[in-house]
C-alpha cells in the first residue's frame, strides 16, 4: 500500500495524536480552568476517530505490513473510543469534589486511545509493542492521578512495577519468536510455524501470551487488578475495566489467529487453562470482598475468562462471540461503575463498602434497580442481555468439539452468580443503612439509564446488527 493510502488507513491515530498535541498546548497555556472544554474536545476527537476507523477500513496491510486497518480493527476501535469517551465525560463530577480536576486527564486518555488503536491494528510484533507501551505509559499516570491520595499513588506504583515485569516477559517472548522464525511480522511467524513448532517457538508463544494476559488481567497474571481498581480514582477504574481490556483482548485474538494460527492446538491449551483459572478465581475470590470496587475487579477477571472461551474455539464464530462478549461486558461494567459513582454519603464523600448498599431499594429505588440490572446481567441470568454473549462463547466451544470445557464453564458461572446475587440481596432485603446523597449529575444518570436499557431484554433487538458486524470483523482475521 502506498504511503498516502497508508496514512488514510491510520487516520484515527493521526486524528487522536494531532488533537492530543493541540490540547496539550491549550492545557499548558490556558491552565486547568478550561478542563471541561478540553474534555469535550477530547470526546469530539474520539467521535471523529471512530467515524474515520469505519470509513477508512481496508483489508490491505499498511506501512509495509506493519499495520492493519481492517474491519476487525474498526469494530474494536469503535468500542474502545466510545468507552474512553464515557470515562472522560464522567470524570469532572468526581474530580471536582476532590479538588483534583486537571486538564491532563482527558489528554492522557486520548494518548492511551492512540496506543490502543495501534494495538488492535498491529500486524507486526514491533507495532504491537509500541502501541501497548504507549497505552501503558498513559495508564500508569492515570492510576496515580490523585497525587495526594495515598491509595492512588500506591495503585500507580503497583501498576508500574508489575506492568514493567509483564513488558519484560512480552519482550522476551518477542525476541524468542524472532530468533526462531527470523521475522517479527505476524504473516512471517505463521509461515514459519506451518513447518512445525520448535521448542524455542513454544517458549516464545507462551511468553507472548503471558505478557498479553497481564493486560487483560487473566489468571495467573491478574494480581494487579484488585489493588489498582480499588486505589485508582473511580473514573480511571471505569476506564481500566473497559477500553484497555477490549484493546488487549482484540490484540490477543489477532496475535493467536494471525501469527500463531497454524498451531491452534498449541495455543488453545494455554487459553483454555487461563479461561478456566480466571473464571474460577474471579468467582470464588469475589465472594469474600467487602469493597465494591475490589468486587468489580474480580468480576472483571471472571468475565475475561468467559470471553477467552470464545477465543479458545479458534474459529471466526468463536472470535465473533468474544467480540460480542467484550462489547456487552464494557456496557455492563461501565454501568456498574456509574452506580458506584452515586455512592456518596450525605456530606458528599464517596463510600465503597458493600454494606452501605443495605436497604438501597427503599432510599434510592432507581439506583437500586439500575444496580440490580447490571448485577443480574453480569451474572448472565436470562432474560437480561448479559446471557446472550455467554451463550455465544459456549456454543462456539461446542461447535469445535469442546463440549466438556463448555460444561465446566457453565458450572463455574453458577458459582460466580453468588456474589452478584449477594449485592441484590443487600439492596432489597437488608435493613437500610445511612442514606446516600441525592443524585447531582444528569449526565451520569442518563448514561446509567442508557446502559441499563442496553443490557435489559431490549438489547436482544440489537442481535441481528451486532451479530453481523462482529462476525464480519472476526472473519477479517481469517
Amino acid at each position: 500500500m502506498y504511503a498516502n493510502a497508508s496514512f488514510l488507513v491510520a487516520l484515527p491515530e493521526l486524528i487522536l495524536s494531532t488533537g492530543a498535541l493541540v490540547l496539550l498546548m491549550v492545557a499548558a497555556f490556558a491552565g486547568d480552568r478550561h478542563t471541561r472544554a478540553v474534555g469535550w474536545a477530547s470526546v469530539a476527537l474520539f467521535a471523529a476517530a471512530g467515524v474515520a476507523a469505519v470509513l477508512q477500513a481496508s483489508p490491505e496491510p499498511a506501512f509495509g505490513g506493519l499495520y492493519r486497518g481492517d474491519s476487525f480493527a474498526a469494530f474494536s476501535k469503535v468500542v474502545i473510543y466510545a468507552t474512553a469517551a464515557v470515562s472522560i465525560i464522567i470524570a469532572p463530577g468526581f474530580f471536582e469534589r476532590g479538588g483534583a480536576l486537571r486538564a491532563e486527564y482527558p489528554i492522557l486518555i486520548v494518548l492511551a486511545g492512540v496506543g490502543m488503536g495501534v494495538m488492535v491494528s498491529a500486524a507486526d510484533m514491533l507495532t504491537l509493542y509500541v502501541g501497548l507501551e504507549l497505552q501503558s505509559l498513559a495508564a500508569y499516570v492515570l492510576a496515580s492521578f490523585m497525587r495526594r491520595d495515598a491509595r492512588s499513588a500506591e495503585a500507580g506504583l503497583k501498576y508500574f512495577v508489575l506492568g514493567a515485569l509483564a513488558s519484560g516477559i512480552l519482550l522476551y517472548g518477542i525476541s524468542l519468536l524472532y530468533g526462531f522464525t527470523a521475522t517479527t511480522s505476524f504473516e512471517g511467524i505463521a509461515a514459519a510455524m506451518k513447518n512445525g513448532l520448535s521448542i524455542g517457538q513454544v517458549f516464545g508463544m507462551v511468553f507472548v501470551i503471558a505478557g498479553l494476559a497481564f493486560k487483560i488481567s487473566a489468571v495467573p497474571f491478574h494480581m494487579w487488578a484488585p489493588d489498582v481498581y480499588e486505589g485508582a480514582p473511580t473514573p480511571v477504574t471505569t476506564f481500566f475495566a473497559s477500553a484497555p481490556k477490549v484493546a488487549a483482548m482484540a490484540l490477543l485474538a489477532r496475535v493467536v489467529v494471525e501469527a500463531m494460527g497454524p498451531q491452534t492446538d498449541a495455543w488453545r491449551q494455554i487459553i483454555i487453562f487461563s479461561a478456566l483459572a480466571s473464571t474460577v478465581l474471579g468467582g470464588v475470590a469475589a465472594i469474600v470482598q467487602t469493597n465494591i470496587k475490589r468486587l468489580l475487579a474480580y468480576s472483571s477477571i471472571n468475565n475475561v475468562g468467559f470471553a477467552l472461551f470464545g477465543l479458545a474455539a479458534g474459529t471466526p464464530y468463536g472470535v465473533s462471540g468474544t467480540l460480542t462478549y467484550m462489547l456487552v461486558y464494557v456496557v455492563m461494567t461501565t454501568g456498574a461503575f456509574l452506580c458506584v459513582l452515586q455512592m456518596r454519603d450525605v456530606e458528599g464523600n464517596y463510600v465503597e463498602g458493600i454494606a452501605s448498599l443495605s436497604g438501597l431499594s427503599r432510599t434510592r429505588p432507581g439506583l437500586a434497580a439500575a444496580m440490580a440490572v447490571f448485577m443480574f446481567s453480569l451474572a448472565g441470568i436470562p432474560p437480561l442481555f448479559g446471557f446472550w454473549p455467554k451463550f455465544l462463547v459456549f456454543d462456539a466451544l461446542v461447535r469445535v468439539g469442546l463440549a466438556p470445557i463448555a460444561a465446566i464453564g457453565i458450572a463455574i458461572s453458577v458459582i460466580s452468580a453468588f456474589y452478584y446475587l449477594k449485592i441484590i440481596k443487600t439492596m432489597y432485603l437488608d435493613e437500610p443503612a445511612h442514606p446516600y446523597a441525592p443524585a447531582t449529575s444528569r449526565v451520569e444518570y442518563g448514561l446509567m439509564t442508557l446502559s441499563a436499557l442496553f443490557v435489559s431484554p431490549l438489547g436482544y433487538l440489537a442481535i441481528p446488527v451486532l451479530g453481523a458486524t462482529s462476525l464480519a470483523a472476526a472473519k477479517a482475521l481469517f
